[in-house]
């Protein structure tokens, strides 16, 4: 599964636990497993893919306070709770790698968002989402800065429960 896959997964799996509340590794596995044809077999992907989803939903979600309150202040105009559901949960996922993943490079991140705001959003999404993430990726090394407590203590917290 490539990374772009991944983060459709995620997506999905954000989305499905908003409209569904169900905790995250249901909704990994339901979105994997809803995606395919009946007659099609289920993808067999490994533990290590798997994994990689769930992270970014459970990281997501795990950090969704923090993000909540950095996002509203690159949404001129909107306000959270009036953004599409498919856009927010894009947002909230960039947002994410762009603050807790270091390894991901923020212009890969903002490119996936706005290629998945394309495929899963209206017409007008990736345009958003680029407007939005191209804004607070000029603020990156500010918010990292401002946010350096919160965000090495749940670094910290996301490492701790890889390797359990």
């Amino acid at each position: 599964m490539r990374r772009r896959a991944a983060r459709a997964y995620a997506i999905q799996s954000l989305y499905h636990m908003e409209m569904n509340e169900t905790p995250a590794e249901q909704a990994v596995t339901t979105v994997i497993h809803d995606g395919q044809d009946d007659d099609a077999p289920v993808p067999n992907y490994t533990r290590e893919q798997l994994d990689y989803v769930l992270s970014l939903v459970e990281g997501t979600t795990g950090n969704r306070d923090l993000i909540d309150r950095v996002l509203p202040n690159y949404l001129k105009g909107w306000k959270l709770d009036r953004l599409s559901r498919v856009d927010r949960q894009i947002l909230r996922l960039a947002v994410y790698e762009l603050l807790f993943v270091e390894e991901v490079p923020p212009r890969v991140v903002v490119n996936e968002a706005i290629e998945l705001a394309k495929h899963f959003g209206t017409e007008e999404s990736g345009k958003f989402v680029n407007g939005v993430l191209g804004k607070l990726i000029q603020d990156l090394d500010r918010l990292r800065a401002e946010l350096k407590p919160d965000l090495t203590s749940r670094r910290g917290d996301a490492n701790e429960r890889e390797n359990h």
